[in-house]
């Protein structure tokens, strides 16, 4: 979408914008958005207190997912081995939210959602891995 024709149209990328690192920051907003809504969803819910470590990774997740989508999307200068951390600690985070998310799948929808979309976008972090070099 707007993400990919942004990129290609930085001077310094000069129209060749890797589909994977595009991918990644495309997920890692919409993975952003998510936690953040299924945090808000377990406040909402009858059990909170057993939802508190779902909560925690899920805004864990948001913030790192936020701040790995901003990184990734700078094209002027290079800054790589932040960039390889951040994406690293953004599929850890995926992985920690996707997990704890899962315990509560089968009584919270948005439990269920949050997993599949931290999948989603720890995958697509692993694959923008493997081209930041």
């Amino acid at each position: 979408m707007h993400v990919q024709n942004m990129i290609r149209s930085h001077p310094d990328v000069g129209g060749n914008a890797d589909e994977a690192l595009i991918r990644c920051i495309e997920l890692c907003h919409d993975c952003a958005q998510t936690c953040t809504s299924c945090a808000d969803a377990c406040l909402a819910e009858d059990m909170v207190r057993d939802l508190r470590q779902c909560i925690r990774l899920c805004l864990d997740c948001a913030d790192l997912c936020t701040a790995t989508g901003a990184l990734a999307t700078r094209r002027t200068g290079q800054n790589v081995e932040v960039l390889r951390a951040i994406l690293a600690a953004c599929e850890t985070a995926c992985a920690a939210c996707a997990a704890e998310c899962r315990h509560h799948a089968d009584m919270h929808a948005h439990c269920k959602i949050c997993a599949e979309v931290c999948d989603a976008c720890g995958g697509a972090c692993r694959e923008a891995l493997g081209v930041v070099h």
